[in-house]
Order: structure tokens, then sequence, then C-alpha cells
């Protein structure tokens, strides 16, 4: 449990967090500083050592009324979950990770930013607004839709019975009732299912007409050209794969970001240190990109000045695979 929060922290809140961080928001750092705190509380029994030296040097030194040693600190007191909020959390994630095995299906850069992406999941619609923006930051997708406004279908949908799963309610009926499920229409069934969550089937001989659930059903779902599509548990994510000349754009200015990044890394900079950036390039993409995104690139990458040409004499070389020639100097 405290390996599986530790990873929920560092690879979710911080990471999704990072620019509230930079930003010193005071709220964020509160929250994380909490977080730690009690993570720390709960690990000293195991880790005694560590736990102690976080304490001294986070806790102890921060608040003097703290008690001397983590080893003679209160258990942490439990408090309410809001279940709401954790379950749409839950969605939110799961939503994720299926949009990053979609990605992976693609050869498609993760930095490629796409266009759009058709959700089917219960409880999407209810989502607050900011998890979805939350989704369509760390899925790098411009709009999220429900499968509602996809124009046609996206996938051929085919079923088989899941024996193990009715075989342990309906026992020896199971290949009756796994019969009559080859010959409803998979897409209809399917469909069905995801909206109300159970379906009814007329099998003959059975007292009453079955219920069966997607746990029930072994779905297999393959994209059409130019969607990638992932499922798992009747929840769906489809990315458009289409890659316009604007989103194309946004993907070199991701990937000029992507090289700077590295060029401030490998000149030992610190992580607020204000830079200027030079840049030349024979390449119409390229020089469109910063045209387009020289605002946002600057941004990013904490440049307060942005010139189109050689650098100075004591600029540091951007080493990158584009075709362009970049170089940094910190201010």
């Amino acid at each position: 449990l405290i390996a599986e929060f530790i990873d929920n922290l560092s690879n979710w809140y911080v990471r999704r967090t990072r620019r509230r961080f930079w930003d010193g928001d005071p709220a964020a750092l509160a929250t994380l500083h909490e977080a730690v705190r009690i993570v720390t509380l709960c690990m000293a029994p195991f880790t005694p050592f560590i736990t102690e030296r976080v304490w001294q040097d986070l806790f102890r030194s921060s608040d003097p009324a703290a008690p001397e040693s983590v080893h003679l600190g209160q258990w942490p007191a439990a408090v309410p979950v809001d279940n709401e909020l954790h379950d749409q959390m839950e969605l939110a994630r799961r939503i994720t990770e299926l949009g990053r095995s979609a990605r992976a299906t693609s050869s498609i850069k993760t930095r490629q930013p796409l266009g759009r992406a058709l959700i089917s999941a219960t409880g999407w619609q209810e989502l607050d607004a900011s998890l979805i923006a939350e989704v369509a930051q760390e899925l790098n997708v411009r709009e999220l839709l429900t499968l509602s406004h996809a124009d046609g279908h996206l996938v051929e949908i085919s079923v088989k019975p899941n024996f193990r799963s009715l075989g342990q309610r309906y026992g020896k009926q199971t290949p009756q009732l796994a019969a009559a499920i080859t010959q409803r229409d998979s897409e209809a069934l399917v469909s069905e299912l995801r909206a109300s969550g159970s379906a009814s089937i007329v099998v003959a001989g059975f007292e009453s007409d079955p219920v069966i659930t997607l746990e029930d059903l072994v779905i297999t779902e393959t994209p059409k050209e130019g969607w990638a599509v992932a499922s798992e548990s009747g929840e769906s994510v489809a990315l458009d794969l289409e890659i316009t000349h604007e989103l194309s754009l946004a993907g070199l200015s991701r990937e000029i970001i992507r090289s700077l990044q590295e060029g401030r890394k490998n000149a030992g900079l610190d992580i607020s240190d204000r830079i200027t950036v030079w840049w030349i390039s024979e390449n119409p993409l390229i020089q469109e990109t910063w045209a387009v995104h020289g605002v946002e690139i600057a941004a990013e990458v904490l440049a307060t000045e942005v010139n189109n040409g050689d650098g100075s004499d004591d600029a540091f070389t951007v080493v990158t695979d584009l075709e362009a020639t970049m170089s940094i100097c910190k201010n």
C-alpha cells in the first residue's frame, strides 16, 4: 500500500503538478509537504533510518514544534475519504492509461499533439471539467469527446462468450447461453452493455432470461484506418490520428522544447535559470514553428530573449536531430 501510494504521488500528482511547483503555488507545495509527512510517519517502523533523515531535513528544520524524532511522532489519524472525488480520479487515470495504450499501437510520438479523442466510459460525461483537462494534457489531445460524436463506427466489434465467467453461474447450461450470445448482433450487444451495464439473453430452456454483463464477453475491437483504439472492462478510448498542418507545427514546437530542455540540462543550468536562445534553420516548417509557437517555446524553456541568428561566443551549443542550429546562454 505504501509503495502504491508513493507511485501515485510521484508518477501522477508530482508530474501533473510540476508547473504549479515552478510557479511556487503555496497550495501545491503544502499538499506535497503534507503527503510526504504522512508517508514518512507510516514508513518509519519499516525504514527507520531514511525516514529519520527525511524527518530531520524536511520537517524539524521547518517546524521547531515538530517531535524531535520521527519515532516520537504521533501515528497519522485516518480521515474520511471523498469517495466521489476518488472514483472520478480513478476514472480519469483509467482513461489516461487507455489513451496511452492506444498511442502505443500507433507510430505517432507522444509529443505530437492530436486533434481529438473519443471516450466511451460510464461516468465520463459527469466528470469534472478540470479532470477532463488533466486527461487531455496527459494524452496531448486538443479535444475530448464522447463516442457519440463519432462519424460512423470507429471499430469492427466481435464478441465471444467468456465460458469461465458464464460457467460459474450457469454450469451445464452455459453452452446453450453461449450459442445464444453468438447469435446476437455484436455491436448492438456491446453498445447495450456499455450503456446499461447488463443485457438479457433469450435462451430456450431457461426458466427466466439470463442476464449477462461485460465480464461475460471477450470483446475484440479492430480500429478502422486513421484511428487507434484501446478498450478494457467496457471503457474505450479512440484517438484520431490525422495530423493537420497546425498539429504538425505544434509537434515540431514540442521537439524544439525537448531539445532546448536537454541543452539546459547538459549545460548544467539550474531548473530556475533564465536563458537567451539563438536559432538558425533553412527548414520552412521550423521557421514557421518559431513564428507561430515562439512565445510558447520561450515560456517552456524559461527564455527571456529569443534571437534568429548566431549565438554569442560563450553560448552553449544545443545538440539536436532537428534541421536547425540552436544555442543557449544563461542570463
